[in-house]
């Protein structure tokens, strides 16, 4: 091996144990000017153009996240470069460095944060003991205006209890992470984090590629689910009638919800594991 191969490989190695030792003591990783801007564009305005359709023609769900601004989607077969550009550039390589467990495809999802929205409850994704990956996209520019993501850092190395993140005043370590259209962001499951108010006048969509998540079965063709068309889903609420009264009463006031979880954290460790 010539001296330069040999300073390659070692600078590579080098790089890639930096970021292990970062993602290790904070729980992510963020990576600019992945994804390209010009299709990002196009598909944040399928997103919004499929989104007012829906709701023009009554064919959205009723709650389900519409009341506290925050939904599910899948993005589609549009969203697919945004995956090839994640492996073209070593992102998808990173990932399996940082994160040990075999995983096949990505789980495809997308959250759309509307104008007017509310914050959400801290919160990690998932168990604590199934932990998986999230490749958050940014489609457009996102910043403190438009929701930009509020996550924990270091809140992953343990199990917090909600009575133990309250008492520990975990959510001093707040970090509002701000990306421009084509960044990517990657964290762990097990990081705390939230969805932020959206204060401008256009839904701010997000997509999250899930890697490694031990209750979904990546399909054959991920972005081919549903034929390969944009649909939208709730997001933590259900679509009930006793769900929409919960959701309009967490909007109205996320302090009951809070002593809600506090309460119930005291008696077992629900969040903990998947029983």
């Amino acid at each position: 091996m010539s001296n330069a191969a040999f300073a390659e490989v070692e600078n590579r190695k080098q790089s890639i144990e930096s970021l292990q030792q970062s993602f290790a003591e904070n729980g992510y990783l963020i990576f600019r000017n992945v994804v390209p801007k010009e299709r990002l564009t196009a598909l944040a305005a399928d997103l919004r153009e499929e989104f007012d359709r829906a709701r023009g023609s009554s064919a959205l769900f009723s709650g389900g996240g519409l009341i506290s601004g925050h939904v599910n989607s899948f993005p589609g077969e549009g969203a697919r470069f945004a995956y090839e550009a994640l492996e073209q550039h070593g992102i998808v390589d990173v990932i399996r460095a940082i994160y040990p467990k075999p995983f096949a495809g990505p789980y495809v999802g997308c959250n759309l944060n509307l104008p007017g929205s509310v914050a959400q409850h801290y919160h990690m994704d998932g168990w604590f003991l199934g932990d998986f990956i999230i490749a958050n996209v940014a489609v457009v520019d996102t910043d403190l205006v438009n929701g930009a993501i509020d996550v924990l850092p270091g809140t992953h190395k343990s199990f917090y209890p909600y009575w133990r993140f309250v008492l520990e005043r975990a959510h001093r370590l707040t970090t509002r992470v701000q990306m421009q259209q084509g960044d990517v962001l990657i964290r762990t499951s097990r990081l705390w984090h939230r969805g932020m108010p959206n204060r401008a006048a256009v839904p701010r969509p997000m997509i999250g590629f899930t890697l490694g998540d031990p209750a979904t079965t990546p399909a054959a063709d991920p972005f081919r689910v549903n034929d390969g068309k944009i649909v939208f889903q709730p997001n933590w609420f259900r679509t009930t009638a006793l769900g929409r009264l919960r959701e309009h009463t967490f909007a109205a006031a996320p302090v009951t919800y809070s002593a809600y979880r506090f309460v119930r954290s005291l008696f077992g460790n629900k969040g903990y594991a998947a029983w």
